[in-house]
């Protein structure tokens, strides 16, 4: 998220990064999902109150994408504008399910999903649907070649940095088309 960051730095997008809790304590087994939405919730107050009159957009990388999307669906995001989704773990590795997408139906602003083709998080089959089940609230961007962390193979003929300047300037696109700006 540091490289994603400065490229979105970049192009005049500021961030706000946090860690879970047990992220910070480097605990390996992950917080509950209560602490992990109710973080998220304090993260997006904590970056409307440092940036007064900025436009929101939350978000992240695998689970904390999820877990956005998660306490957006039991409202715990006041005034944010959309959801940037860098990777959303729609299952397992290479255990392919859509249970972790049931609650995206509930969120009521957009998003916007960026995901590799080599993504073993998240079976492009069966993100699709998801995707198009959710209309004008989902846009799908689908980066050839990546896989969840967006790695790109030599072959492929480009580069991871190519790849992060890719997802900086289509989040400022799709940012700025957004309603309401």
């Amino acid at each position: 998220m540091g490289a994603l960051s400065a490229e979105l730095a970049r192009i005049g997008v500021a961030t706000f990064r946090y860690q879970f809790p047990y992220m910070e304590e480097r605990r390996r087994v992950p917080d509950s999902p209560l602490v992990l939405t109710a973080t998220v919730a304090a993260a997006v107050r904590t970056a409307a109150e440092e940036a007064p009159g900025l436009p929101i957009l939350a978000g992240g990388k695998s689970m904390g994408g999820r877990m956005t999307s998660q306490a957006s669906a039991e409202g715990l995001l006041q005034g944010v504008r959309g959801i940037v989704f860098y990777g959303f773990p729609l299952h397992p590795p290479n255990k392919p399910a859509v249970k972790r997408g049931d609650h995206l139906a509930r969120v009521r602003i957009p998003m916007l999903f960026l995901q590799g083709t080599r993504d073993e998080l998240s079976d492009l089959a069966l993100l699709h649907p998801i995707v198009e089940a959710l209309g004008a609230f989902a846009t799908l961007r689908v980066i050839e070649g990546a896989d969840h962390s967006f790695h790109v193979l030599k072959k492929s003929g480009t580069t991871d940095a190519a790849v992060l300047r890719g997802l900086a300037d289509t989040t400022a696109t799709w940012a700025d088309a957004l309603p309401g700006k």
